[in-house]
């Protein structure tokens, strides 16, 4: 499998950066391979990343390693299908610092991916994320 993710041919948004500060926290830190840097929200849920292509992608898996006490919970994946039809599938990520591995039901060809975290193991409902692969 490969890591789509690696082309660095997309877009991606998040719903926020700590303290706007995407010098130490920004999203493409997500992407960037290196075990010291992550993305970290501000204080609110629902928090999400979503990443758009020109073209169309399949997706199969994913990856995501969090740090242990800023985890999402409750979370849910959602590709958008080249008929403007969803594809959505919950997923529960165990509260460690572990890469956490999740299998989508069928791979599916999207340009546009959202995963959103509806709640937080963290009281103020950060996420942090160091990690954040998609495979083909």
């Amino acid at each position: 499998m490969e890591n789509i993710l690696e082309s660095q041919d997309f877009q991606c948004r998040v719903s926020s950066v700590l303290n706007r500060d995407a010098t130490q926290y920004g999203k493409i830190l997500m992407f960037d391979g290196k075990e010291d840097t992550c993305w970290c929200s501000e204080n609110e849920s629902p928090q999400w990343v979503a990443l758009q292509w020109k073209s169309p992608r399949t997706i199969s898996a994913y990856n995501i390693q969090f740090q242990g006490g800023f985890v999402g919970h409750d979370c849910e994946i959602i590709l958008v299908r080249d008929d403007g039809s969803k594809a959505i599938e919950p997923f529960y990520p165990e509260d460690n610092n572990s890469v956490q591995k999740f299998q989508l039901k069928a791979p599916c060809n999207t340009k546009q991916v959202t995963v959103k975290f509806n709640s937080s193991t963290d009281f103020f409902g950060r996420i942090i994320i160091y990690k954040f692969e998609l495979y083909s």
